[in-house]
């Protein structure tokens, strides 16, 4: 979908990104990660032609992004950040039907992508599509953002640090939010984050950049588990790996079928972090595990806990 070969970007004496190569797949979420500086953002305006390379170039679905007007390319390619940019003169509605109304898309086709995106994410138009953004709370804002960024019906979506300055709970509703609406859309999301409890929940493929260049790119599991260089575990924390990766891991993955145990049940879907937690409080070797009708499916063990994935 999209794809750099040898890109690398330079402002001043300082090298942003160098000799990057990647392929970003259609239809996933992928989380930039790295320390402050480590060129993430460069990376992420670099594909809208926000910043233009020093060299190598960067394909969106096979064509090279400088082979025509930067304008046309950014109404293919929706761009949410941190904060929100929301015009504060113009209603919800208006905001949202910005890059439509430029395209020349007829009224009633706007009004009703209008609608459909509110609702998508949560917010009802008859209540707030007339309003603006001072009237709505940090949560809904950022959510009027993400409508705008997808009323072209972007191939692309772009964003850079959007929740950061959402309160934890407000955050991990619009992580919710996005995870929803990337399985509804089947949207190819790009995703700038220093949280990385967010990019683990979040991304299906990880990319770590240090220094501008690519340490190790992934699944979640396949950074945690077997990393690269002793830099990605540090970045994402040795003391926590253990429990970042059972929270990335399901109880159907180690369920013992046909044998029984009491007690309250696990369900297949909930994570292993959420079993060890059940063992450690019931403080038995052995929890059942049921489907969401109560059916007994079989039983989980603390011990398999500690196989390798």
């Amino acid at each position: 979908m999209i794809e750099f070969v040898g890109v690398s970007k330079r402002f001043g004496a300082v090298s942003a990104l160098d000799g990057v190569s990647l392929h970003f797949e259609a239809g996933r979420i992928t989380a930039l990660i790295g320390a402050s500086g480590s060129g993430k953002s460069t990376l992420l305006r670099l594909i809208n032609r926000l910043l233009e390379p020093d060299a190598g170039r960067i394909l969106l679905a096979g064509r090279d992004v400088a082979a025509g007007p930067a304008e046309a390319l950014r109404r293919r390619i929706g761009y949410v950040i941190q904060s929100v940019g929301l015009f504060p003169h113009w209603t919800v509605a208006r905001n949202i039907a910005a890059v439509p109304r430029l395209l020349g898309w007829p009224a009633a086709r706007i009004d009703a992508r209008v609608d459909e995106l509110l609702a998508l994410l949560g917010l009802d138009p008859a209540l707030l599509r007339q309003r603006y953004p001072h009237q709505l709370s940090g949560g809904q804002q950022q959510r009027v953002g993400v409508a705008r960024a997808l009323a072209a019906q972007p191939e692309v979506l772009l964003m850079d640090e959007p929740f950061g300055a959402a309160d934890p709970l407000t955050r991990q509703s619009l992580q919710t939010e996005l995870l929803r609406l990337q399985r509804t859309l089947g949207s190819t999301v790009i995703l700038v984050t220093h949280d990385i409890d967010e990019a683990l929940r979040v991304g299906q493929q990880l990319v770590l950049l240090d220094h501008g260049r690519v340490v190790q790119t992934g699944t979640p599991l396949q950074l945690l588990a077997t990393p690269a260089a002793p830099l990605v575990s540090d970045f994402l924390g040795r003391a926590t790996l253990g429990q970042r990766l059972l929270g990335l891991r399901q109880v159907a993955e180690i369920l013992r079928p046909g044998e029984a145990a009491d007690g309250a049940a696990l369900r297949p879907e909930q994570s292993l972090q959420d079993a060890l937690a059940l063992f450690l409080t019931r403080r038995t070797p052995c929890l059942p595990v049921a489907d969401a009708q109560g059916m007994a499916l079989g039983v989980i063990r603390f011990v398999d806990l500690l196989a390798p994935p």
